[in-house]
């Protein structure tokens, strides 16, 4: 079984005109009703409901997704923190990720290259929410710096 990433250009070249019609509606509104769809695009609700399926079974579509309100999730504020570790080893590793699980706010981790260590994307209602989260962490574990 192949894993569902980004279509070969063989297989892009074999959308047609209605399955991208299809794919550029469902993108902007995911949850359309079949019967909306089908009419938008000049198909009648089978022929569109299988190709939706086509599309979903050959990984076009991977999920449909609901874009949530960050203000009334009271996430309206994202912050991007750079972290440099001086310390390379699983003694601080592990309590690190650990850290990390235990702070809902943070949404995303990523290890880089170069300088900085560590990006932390953290989403929170506001600035003094996100201050309670640097403090947490630089009390729970040593960083060489954090920005």
């Amino acid at each position: 079984m192949r894993e569902h990433f980004a279509p070969k250009a063989n297989e892009a070249a074999m959308l047609d005109d209605r399955d991208r019609a299809i794919l550029d509606y469902l993108q902007a509104n995911a949850d359309a009703a079949v019967a909306d769809l089908a009419e938008r695009v000049n198909l009648s609700l089978s022929a569109c409901a299988r190709r939706i399926k086509r599309l979903e079974d050959e990984g076009y579509i991977e999920s449909r997704v609901a874009l949530l309100n960050r203000t009334k999730m009271r996430v309206g504020t994202t912050v991007f923190v750079a972290l440099r570790n001086s310390r390379h080893s699983s003694d601080w590793h592990e309590p690190f990720v650990r850290l990390l699980a235990d702070i809902p706010e943070i949404q995303e981790a990523h290890r880089l290259t170069g300088d900085i260590d560590y990006i932390l994307k953290i989403a929170v209602p506001d600035v003094e929410t996100y201050d309670v989260i640097y403090k947490r962490l630089v009390k729970k574990l040593e960083f060489s710096g954090i920005s």
